[in-house]
């Protein structure tokens, strides 16, 4: 017969994640490409970089742009520099001196994206 756990009820385990701004794992950087913008991620310890890879898909900043992008989001890998490339088509209102928007060039993109909440293991220091 199999072995039955006690089971204490009305104790909460704690989660085993927690849940944290991109700010805390990684830095990014911006920019444009006619109506295109580029956004690099960058982690901030090699550590960070399976947590970046795992969570940070390019359905979920396609989502975290929602209404503010009007193509697809690329992501590419970058490895050897613990880093996250994405591709946001559709994000500039045209681009540059086409664009109407105040940031034709999409330097804003980068700090938007870090305010994206993932998940981490409850006992990683990202302070």
């Amino acid at each position: 017969m199999g072995r039955k756990r006690a089971v204490k009820r009305g104790v909460k385990r704690a989660p085993a994640t927690k849940t944290v701004r991109l700010l805390k794992l990684a830095h990014a950087r911006s920019g444009d490409k006619g109506d295109t913008a580029n956004v690099g991620l960058i982690a901030l310890k090699p550590a960070y970089y399976p947590i970046l890879r795992q969570t940070v898909t390019a359905a979920r900043v396609a989502r975290h742009f929602h209404g503010l992008i009007r193509g697809p989001v690329e992501r590419f890998e970058l490895p050897n520099l613990c880093a996250l490339n994405f591709l946001l088509h559709g994000a500039l209102g045209g681009g540059g001196t086409l664009s109407l928007k105040t940031d034709a060039q999409g330097k804003v993109y980068s700090t938007a994206l870090l305010r994206l909440e993932v998940p981490v293991p409850r006992d990683l220091d990202v302070d």
